[in-house]
């Protein structure tokens, strides 16, 4: 009977899919263009969308600085493990989103609404899309990570900020955000390092080398933090340093 049933499924594996594969569904037509796609190219479509979804929000929006400026304060306090991965990606994320709403409704206003209303085609509502997302990156991007990146790639001179193709716009804007994360987060880990280091010179001048210094100053820099509303303060400048 196993026989059987293994000589069923090894007839079926040789019989081509196109004679008993059933036609795709065609789904709602596309806005503008008049073309019509089955639903499955669809959902191939929106998982292949949902995939790149991550990259986008990492690499074209505020999330990349306000991630690692947060992770080196938490280095800088002493506390690798506090807030856990999850509060801070959760910071990071809900703090992009109240950056990045002016560009999300401009781009909903301009494209979306306007294609889902079949006013404009596939392609006019991407290029309306993207628009306000080149305007923020490149008010971020400094000009010498554009021409680094233009020279790397041989492209002609750079005339104005509409000639920026996003084949250099992305890397150079993730570039600069790197730098300026770190800029941030040097000014953050100064005031630490020093409790830091005062607190081991005192250890040492009272000869208690076998002390670690990190067990006493840990106290000192969480009432430091307390006590400037660190928190407000750090969520503050983050947040003005993509107004300025």
């Amino acid at each position: 009977m196993s026989q059987a049933k293994l000589l069923i499924a090894f007839v079926l594996l040789l019989t081509p899919l196109s004679s008993y594969a059933v036609q795709g569904i065609e789904a709602i037509t596309i806005a503008g263009d008049g073309k019509s796609y089955s639903v499955t190219l669809q959902i191939l479509a929106i998982m292949t969308l949902l995939t790149v979804l991550p990259s986008l929000l990492v690499m074209m929006t505020s999330f990349t600085r306000i991630i690692i400026v947060l992770s080196i304060l938490r280095q800088a306090m002493g506390t690798p493990q506090t807030p856990s991965n999850q509060i801070l990606l959760g910071l990071a994320l809900f703090l992009t989103f109240f950056i990045m709403s002016p560009i999300f409704e401009k781009a909903n206003n301009d494209a979306l609404q306007p294609y889902l209303n079949d006013e404009i085609a596939a392609d006019i509502a991407i290029s309306k899309a993207i628009s306000p997302f080149r305007e923020f990156m490149l008010r971020q991007t400094r000009n010498s990570d554009l021409e680094m990146f233009a020279r790397i790639s041989g492209a002609e001179p750079i005339q104005s900020a509409d000639d920026v193709p996003l084949s250099l716009l992305l890397p150079a804007f993730v570039t600069s955000e790197l730098k300026t994360a770190f800029q941030i987060g040097f000014m953050i880990f100064i005031p630490f390092l020093i409790i830091d280091m005062v607190v081991a010179s005192v250890l040492m001048s009272m000869g208690m080398m076998m002390l670690s210094p990190l067990i006493i100053s840990l106290p000192f820099k969480l009432m430091l933090f307390v006590l400037v509303d660190g928190w407000a303060l750090i969520m503050e400048t983050l947040a003005a340093s993509f107004f300025s």
